[in-house]
């Protein structure tokens, strides 16, 4: 079994589960047998390239005349850039970013249109622009590979279009990843219409559709309109813990309770300060951290302020690999309280770590845990509770560290790359015949 597979992101080159995700599956999908060539629009350097072929769209030639999906590209060359789709940028960065001219910026790079595209493979100004020319170049490299690979498989609304131009180009059979939908993203009154359409074009003409969760599979058929026995549900996994947890000797005798992710609506950093709230006024010698950056993040710091709780919260912005294991070791409790999650790989993590996690029920991860609080993101009163409980009755705490270890153990990439793989065979069986 041989795919072509299309992400936005690889380690360590990462910003977000997304990259995660699909360094776990790549693993496991090896380890199935299943031969990975991965294209991203850049190659950083540094790539794990162990189990996988990786291939940059950067530096590949193009030519207008070989891409035939020349409608969607001039729609896409103006699609507006909003704060939801580019959530890694502070506060401060984004709003540089709206104040510049993007539309004149974009029209001046089309004139390198016939040779060699460069990408900067980030979520930045020009992350429409860059969406239209990843499917461009998708056309060529699904062409050059066309007899190395029998299925195409594109990850998110990012490389959508780039999964579409290649099936396109080669007749192969396509299957799309949902790992976040725009209502995750921005809630049901906040809707990107661009994306949102994106997202609908991908799903239409994929052959499959799998989603990260069931709570996911609902929305794909019922706000998209996608054929209930086109998608098929694939639950996240983590990592395999190679290592024990991380020896940090902390330098404060306070628990540290930690909301670890992007700081945006989806993510619910308001319920989690409030619950904070709950927990100091019950007990001061409490420390809160929260690590990400966001569109939510100056808005945080100052409910923070104005709460009175700043001297026992801290801020510490986005912290990847090393810093999140650093993180973890010195965490006593993990909260995720998302108002919309299609999965959730952090709470896996947490509990790899030994640290014991209350996740929202509105959450894909809450089908496949049995250890972990589970608690309303809006019921700031029962994770209140919940924070407070896990931290002063250490039977309760212990329990859920060991138990919740050794569920996280099972819940493995290779398990989860079986299924995708029988995804690949029903797909090229049903398509192909």
């Amino acid at each position: 079994m041989r795919v072509l597979m299309f992400g936005w992101e690889f380690p360590p080159h990462i910003t977000g589960g997304l990259g995660t995700a699909c360094y776990g599956l790549t693993k496991g999908l090896a380890f199935n047998g299943v031969k990975v060539h991965f294209v991203v629009p850049k190659v950083y350097g540094g790539e794990d390239q162990s189990q996988i072929t990786l291939h940059a769209a950067e530096g590949v030639e193009f030519s207008e005349r070989n891409f035939s999906f020349g409608e969607f590209y001039e729609q896409m060359r103006y699609f507006e850039v909003g704060s939801n789709i580019i959530p890694y940028l502070s506060p401060d960065e984004y709003e540089i970013l709206v104040n510049e001219d993007v539309r004149h910026d974009t029209i001046t790079s089309e004139k390198i249109l016939g040779r060699k595209f460069k990408f900067s493979g980030a979520y930045g100004k020009n992350l429409m622009l860059e969406v239209s020319r990843y499917a461009m170049v998708a056309s060529v490299i699904a062409r050059q590979l066309k007899s190395d690979f029998d299925i195409i498989h594109a990850h998110d609304w990012l490389t959508y279009a780039a999964g579409v131009a290649a099936k396109r180009a080669t007749g192969k059979p396509l299957v799309v990843h949902m790992h976040a939908t725009e209502y995750d993203r921005s809630g049901e009154g906040n809707i990107n219409r661009q994306v949102h359409d994106i997202e609908k074009m991908g799903m239409s003409e994929a052959d499959t559709v799998i989603s990260v969760s069931n709570f996911t599979r609902s929305i794909i058929i019922n706000k998209y309109g996608i054929a209930p026995d086109k998608v098929v549900t694939v639950h996240n996994a983590v990592e395999a813990d190679e290592s024990e947890r991380a020896e940090y000797k902390k330098y404060i005798p306070e628990k540290i309770v930690t909301f670890l992710g992007r700081i945006t609506y989806q993510k619910g950093p308001d319920y989690f300060v409030q619950s904070a709230l709950k927990v100091l006024q019950r007990d001061p010698n409490v420390r809160f951290v929260m690590a990400g950056s966001g569109d939510m993040l100056n808005r945080m710091i100052k409910r923070v302020a104005t709460l009175g709780i700043a001297d026992n919260f801290h801020f510490t912005g986005f912290l990847k690999g090393p810093e999140v294991t650093k993180m973890f070791a010195m965490s006593d409790v993990y909260v995720m309280p998302s108002v919309s999650e299609p999965f959730g790989i952090s709470p896996l993590e947490a509990m790899r770590s030994n640290v014991p996690v209350i996740i929202s029920k509105q959450s894909g991860v809450s089908e496949v845990l049995k250890h972990a609080v589970k608690v309303d993101f809006w019921d700031v009163d029962a994770m209140a509770d919940a924070i407070y409980g896990l931290l002063h009755y250490k039977a309760l705490s212990t329990m859920f560290k060991e138990l919740g270890k050794d569920e996280v153990d099972n819940l493995k990439w290779d398990n989860s790359a079986a299924k995708v793989k029988n995804v690949y065979i029903d797909t090229i069986t049903k398509v192909m015949g």
